[in-house]
């Protein structure tokens, strides 16, 4: 029989957050299977508490109601609300500031992985000591071949120019621990915010790694992801931030 973690040995509180604009369809499911896993991994001794945040990207369904009724049912659910859209990479930046606890997921709304992954994430981030655990999806046909093909040539391109080895770079499963996010400043305020998180990790001297993960693409609603203009911002900041990513070095107390 496993025996529980001493409060030193476990996590203190996971937080959990997820970026939603008009996802009404999405958001009590989310909510429920976030809630299983953790309350799952304070059974288990893994953590003390948890924390589920919803970022609301100024939506126009019923996104914000859902949200405030979920918070105002379970004191473990949080919603931020923004004023004005501020696309993923503005509502990453609001999830990850709105974050307590020591140990942090970001995700998408839509579930694209079976959320107990994150045992197994959890466990791997303690056992090898990382920093950062960082998913990609093990069968991408779901998804369709033009959004394949876009992927592919993005993250060679950011392999290219920044020297990851990491595959998959925007999937959205960032497992952090909070020392990372104390000596990382994120700016990009679309879509290349997830690589820009894991240059500017992995260029402080922080530790990452990445498991593999079944995807299950969104089945409701309709993703913007691929639009033009999504990959247009996307390439911009990119090349905006390129020379101050490759300045980067390790912080004290990381290997280079």
């Amino acid at each position: 029989m496993k025996e529980l973690r001493t409060a030193a040995e476990q996590f203190k509180k996971l937080s959990i957050f997820f970026p939603m604009w008009n996802e009404e369809q999405y958001v009590h499911r989310a909510v429920a299977a976030a809630q299983d896993v953790c309350e799952w991994l304070m059974t288990d001794g893994e953590i003390g508490d948890y924390e589920l945040i919803i970022v609301d990207d100024a939506s126009t369904d019923a996104t914000p109601v859902l949200a405030d009724e979920l918070a105002a049912a379970d004191p473990h659910v949080r919603v931020v609300h923004h004023a004005i859209n501020r696309k993923l990479g503005g509502s990453i930046k609001t999830g990850f500031a709105a974050a307590t606890g020591d140990l942090i997921l970001y995700t998408d709304a839509d579930l694209p992985f079976e959320m107990r992954e994150l045992v197994r994430a959890l466990r791997v981030l303690r056992t090898y000591e990382a920093d950062v655990v960082s998913a990609y999806r093990l069968d991408r046909t779901g998804e369709g071949p033009r959004r394949a093909i876009y992927s592919f040539a993005y993250n060679w391109l950011v392999q290219l120019m920044f020297g990851t080895r990491l595959r998959d770079i925007n999937f959205a499963f960032k497992l952090c621990r909070r020392t990372v996010l104390d000596h990382v400043t994120l700016v990009s305020e679309g879509s290349f915010i997830d690589a820009e998180l894991v240059i500017r990790a992995q260029r402080s001297g922080f530790h990452v790694l990445q498991i593999g993960v079944d995807y299950f693409p969104r089945t409701r609603g309709v993703s913007t992801l691929s639009s033009v203009s999504v990959i247009r911002t996307l390439l911009a900041e990119m090349f905006r931030l390129r020379s101050e990513l490759k300045k980067i070095t390790p912080v004290a107390g990381t290997t280079p």
